[in-house]
């Protein structure tokens, strides 16, 4: 695996390890092309504290921490900074707003919650829900999050865990296959789902993809510095992505600025 996206740090209170760790174990594997991508930090309204990510004023120290090690590890490796985020309705032109002041690259997209994370309603993706409703919310969200063409790739887009009619989750999760084709957006293979065995990577998702033609690339989702070079995993999801006859990347190519 020679580039990895999905790299996360200390900061988002559920990961360990410091980005020097990351940096040079990355090296160590073969690892060309790092790039950072915690978990955003979102204006939410005064009073809530998410509990999965960065503050708003933490996201100075990311840059700044990433910038000295991009300068020192150059001859190394090459290091971008990202962010991976949700699409929030009501907060998604607050960020973007925010994040112009930073050096921030790219985005990714985890849609980890549904609506906007603090409201009463919102949803967490992953927690097995037989809802349709829950389902459609989820897809709805993913694809207008996607027509943005603020975000480079779709990180775990078989993170909603739905657990009902199957015919009903083959049509929805279809419509993400197709809005990410038309957007010309990766969808990523999660290594850290393989690893942890997961609901995800989910090959009923997987069979669609290769029926619509997407292209996919391999996310570490790494939180700790032991992650970094998942062989077994990294050779399991392209077992998975070719039986279902889906091109792996082999570089995302040119990152466009956010």
């Amino acid at each position: 695996m020679k580039e990895n996206y999905h790299t996360h740090t200390w900061r988002c209170q559920h990961a360990s390890g410091t980005e020097r760790e990351y940096i040079e174990e990355a090296i160590l594997g073969g690892i060309k092309v790092l790039g950072f991508a915690d978990h955003s930090p979102m204006p939410f309204p005064q009073g809530y504290s998410s509990g999965i990510r960065m503050d708003m004023a933490q996201l100075q120290d990311y840059c700044d921490t990433l910038q000295m090690l991009k300068k020192e590890y150059e001859k190394d490796i090459e290091i971008h900074i990202g962010l991976e985020a949700e699409y929030y309705p009501r907060l998604f032109d607050e960020l973007i707003a925010f994040l112009k002041d930073y050096p921030i690259e790219y985005l990714l997209l985890g849609q980890h919650c549904l609506d906007n994370e603090y409201e009463d309603k919102s949803v967490w993706s992953g927690v097995p829900s037989d809802d349709t409703e829950i389902l459609k919310k989820y897809v709805d969200q993913v694809c207008e999050g996607m027509r943005t063409g603020r975000f480079l790739y779709l990180a775990h887009p078989d993170l909603i865990c739905f657990t009902g009619e199957r015919e009903i989750y083959r049509e929805q999760m279809r419509k993400i296959c197709c809005v990410a084709k038309e957007m010309g957006m990766p969808l990523e293979i999660n290594l850290l789902g393989v690893y942890e065995k997961r609901h995800y990577p989910n090959p009923e998702f997987w069979k669609i993809a290769g029926e619509e033609g997407n292209d996919v690339v391999l996310g570490i989702d790494c939180h700790h510095v032991e992650m970094m070079n998942l062989r077994d995993a990294e050779q399991e999801a392209r077992e998975l992505a070719g039986k279902y006859g889906l091109r792996v990347l082999p570089s995302i190519g040119e990152i466009p600025h956010l």
